[in-house]
């Protein structure tokens, strides 16, 4: 099993996070930080949202790369091997870099009268939104966390907090997102600049939708710890007149900035590279293309196999280590010297035969004469010395805005490339993430307004406009472009159409059988969720999905290769903290407290966070 550095501190929870000034760093919005005397709450709640980040560097390097593998949606570009179930490292708690400034701003209204600190109570609600928010994805992660004596030592909080239990942080947040709802809604004579708002504008209504949409958040994880709770909220989300995240111009989707002099990674992300070898699973792929799923151009891209790199394989002579199933989708014809000419795609055509995925067959890489078409590609793929991998990997320009893209040439041809550096956008809780929840809640019978149906199908089109929204803003490869190079190739836009193509699928439609039903929701919350991983791996934890043995998307068993699903982690891997640590003995009781050992290995299966207890295991389906 691996061993990890410790990435952060054990003190990760104590001084440096805790006694970060709000001062040091305010949003850039129309006065010059360095005159700022005493924290400003519309500048507290501009650089809220500036530090607002579930979806860092490390997150997507470490986590997500084995989040993918264990929900089976990717596979190494070397295959599937035992280091499968190695664990992943927990990184840093991001809830703190938010409530620092919630704290901030308790402080600063505390210094004010009564009359005047009420005039901030809506920027109070909407910065505690966006820490709840923070909180639900670092307990995603591990359990408990520091949260509420967290990020308060500059103002005499202490410098040890104590770690919160996940079920009381559940109670907590559910009682203050009913708070943020009604602030939202009945605070008057308010100080609420738009111009400090990217995410809403000012839109006060929506920040309540995505207070109430927060709430189906949670009870989507408490459904397998309390049904009955889980599906009363939803019921009082579904039915409450405030509302919740249902249209385009409410979902949480938005760019922080287009500049920022301070630090480029709130307009681009970062630059370093992330998802490195690996690629989209074959089970997620075939089921995408052959339901006709837009979704997968803006997820995955396109391999390198367009029809002059193909052409150029041809007049190498080298057609027969062009993988078969690149081959079954060419239509070619041949000269009378037996040179292969390409003529057209066939089976569905640019662009859907340029998405191929990996096998998730055990140790697939070390089986040549098997799986050599699809792992074999250092030796079968090279032209000149330039490998053409024939296998989609990420779209990493959905992740990430500083990343340079080369197109895919014959050798000889002139370079193509797209250098642009492009502000990036980010998902974070969407339309059809609700409905996706609406249409369980459904299933397992809330008293809802709608039958499941109605949400499910809302969620499918909207999941998709969402996608191809992100897809267009962040400018990923092949969108609105095909570089002009090759006269066969399509872009990846979305097409009228297509989503009632898609949705005509019987793998995409409720048949009115609730156990069927109910895996085709969870199936699409986790495609949906494919750009966010800790929410996809919720969902498979929460739902067993992928199901052994399904008819529509199958989990594959590595039991026989003594890889069993017992193995799959369920958390990450902890740390031994340093005994010289201000945080040593709170959390050595964390950990006691929760059942859990430091280290990786099947701990990581058994010794499960509070909100996973009641699951299904691995591959088991929805309970």
């Amino acid at each position: 099993m691996k061993r990890y550095k410790n990435i952060v501190a054990a003190a990760l929870a104590g001084v440096t996070l805790f006694c970060t000034s709000c001062r040091e760093d305010f949003a850039e919005i129309n006065q010059d930080p360095a005159a700022v005397t005493q924290g400003n709450p519309s500048y507290l709640f501009a650089q809220t949202i500036l530090e607002f980040e579930p979806s860092d560097y490390l997150y997507w390097f470490y986590n997500a790369t084995s989040i993918f593998q264990w929900t089976q949606m990717a596979v190494p570009f070397s295959g599937v091997t035992s280091t499968l179930v190695e664990g992943a490292p927990l990184q840093s708690f991001k809830s703190i870099n938010v409530l620092k400034y919630v704290n901030e701003l308790k402080y600063v209204r505390s210094q004010m009268t009564e009359e005047e600190s009420a005039r901030y109570e809506q920027y109070a609600a909407c910065m505690d939104i966006l820490a709840v928010y923070m909180g639900i994805f670092d307990s995603d992660f591990i359990g408990d966390i520091p949260y509420t004596e967290g990020a308060q030592a500059i103002h005499g909080g202490t410098l040890t907090p104590k770690y919160d239990r996940v079920e009381d942080l559940y109670t907590l947040w559910l009682t203050s997102l009913d708070n943020d709802v009604k602030a939202l809604a009945t605070a008057t004579e308010q100080v609420f600049e738009a111009s400090q708002d990217p995410i809403y504008k000012g839109n006060k209504a929506n920040w309540a939708k995505l207070a109430n949409s927060l709430k189906l958040k949670l009870a989507a994880r408490m459904i397998n710890i309390d049904r009955a709770k889980a599906l009363q909220l939803a019921s009082e989300v579904a039915n409450s007149s405030a509302g919740f995240i249902n249209s385009e111009a409410e979902d949480f989707l938005f760019n922080k900035a287009i500049y920022n002099s301070s630090n480029n990674d709130y307009t681009y992300h970062w630059e370093n590279d992330v998802l490195q070898s690996i690629g989209g699973s074959k089970t997620v792929i075939d089921f995408m293309v052959g339901n006709r799923d837009p979704r997968v151009r803006f997820i995955y891209r396109k391999n390198a196999w367009n029809s002059n790199v193909l052409q150029a394989f041809f007049d190498a002579g080298r057609q027969s280590d062009v993988p078969a199933y690149i081959m079954e989708n060419v239509e070619y014809e041949t000269d009378a010297d037996g040179k292969y000419r390409f003529k057209a795609w066939k089976g569905a055509g640019e662009p859907w035969v340029r998405y191929q995925g990996f096998p998730l067959d055990f140790n697939a890489g070390q089986q040549a004469a098997k799986f050599g078409d699809w792992f074999n590609y250092g030796i079968r793929c090279k032209l000149e010395n330039v490998t053409y991998y024939p296998f989609s990997e990420y779209q990493k320009e959905m992740i990430y805005g500083r990343i340079d893209f080369k197109l895919p040439v014959a050798p000889g041809d002139a370079v193509v490339e797209d250098k642009e550096d492009v502000p990036w956008w980010g998902m974070y809780m969407t339309t059809a993430e609700t409905n996706l929840y609406l249409a369980e809640f459904a299933l397992l019978g809330a008293n809802l307004p709608e039958p499941a149906e109605s949400y499910y199908n809302r969620a499918l089109a909207a999941s998709v406009n969402e996608y191809n929204l992100l897809a267009k803003n962040n400018k990923i490869p092949y969108y609105g472009t095909t570089y002009n190079y090759d006269p066969n190739e399509k872009v990846i836009d979305l097409q009228d159409g297509e989503i009632e193509t898609m949705m005509s699928k019987d793998a995409y439609k409720l048949s009115g059988n609730k156990t069927a039903d109910l895996e085709k929701v969870y199936i699409q919350q986790m495609l949906h969720f494919s750009m966010q991983p800790i929410d996809q791996y919720t969902t498979a934890r929460r739902s067993g999905l992928p199901k052994t043995g399904s008819a529509l998307f199958n989990r594959v068993d590595y039991a026989a290769n003594n890889v069993p699903v017992t193995l799959f982690p369920r958390r990450m891997a902890l740390n031994a903290p340093a005994e010289t640590d201000l945080m040593y003995p709170i959390l050595i009781e964390s950990y006691k407290a929760q059942g859990y050992t430091v280290g990786s290995g099947p701990i990581l299966n058994s010794e499960r966070t509070w909100q996973d207890k009641n699951n299904p295991q691995w591959g088991e389906g929805p309970k």
